[in-house]
């Protein structure tokens, strides 16, 4: 569907461009916004190699393991029938850690990898290998990820400072409030949802 969409609008363009004798500009517009965006995926790539980096610096020294530790009753209070010592915990916990950090490419395979033993959970409580609806905390946990509380969003700070802006960090305290709202809001719609299925 979306190739239609930009396949459309890209027809409509040089369609009006050429119509209104704008082709020119058009041209020039298509191939700044190609170096530009070239130029934004160079320095975002710098940015988001350090910090993987750090993630996995982090892992090897048992900083995410003692992290997840810390976690447990957190995690226990979000998902109260995952099995404890289950391995997507752990990747739940550096999903977690990694979007507090504001590092959302860097908590994608870790957030695959929970996804996947959480299916592997549902199978093995329903007894079936063909698993059809997501369980409870396959939907809580994607809820808690898209809504990701960050105190240092990276990807937005990087790309303020991409295009000029003079204190690219200044978005860090407006991040804070609305992303602790938007987690704030996710959980409590996780628990009340968890009380209807219960009832």
């Amino acid at each position: 569907m979306l190739n239609y969409l930009w396949g459309f609008m890209l027809l409509i363009g040089i369609v009006y461009g050429a119509l209104t004798g704008k082709l020119p500009d058009l041209t020039d517009a298509a191939l700044d916004s190609a170096k530009e965006a070239v130029t934004l995926c160079i320095t975002m790539l710098g940015v988001m190699s350090f910090w993987v980096g750090l993630m996995r610096i982090a892992e090897n020294a048992g900083i995410i393991a003692s992290a997840t530790r810390r976690m447990k009753p957190l995690l226990k209070f979000l998902f109260p029938r995952i099995p404890a010592g289950h391995p997507s915990l752990k990747y739940i916990s550096t999903n977690m850690i990694a979007n507090i950090f504001g590092l959302g490419w860097a908590a994608t395979p870790a957030g695959l990898k929970a996804m996947e033993e959480l299916a592997n959970l549902e199978e093995q409580r329903s007894h079936s290998r063909n698993l059809i609806s997501a369980s409870n905390e396959m939907c809580t946990f994607l809820i808690i990820n898209i809504s990701s509380l960050q105190l240092i969003p990276v990807n937005i700070i990087a790309y303020r400072s991409q295009y000029g802006s003079v204190n690219p960090a200044a978005i860090v305290g407006p991040a804070i409030v609305a992303t602790a709202v938007s987690t704030g809001v996710a959980v409590i719609y996780c628990k009340m949802m968890e009380g209807k299925r219960r009832t």
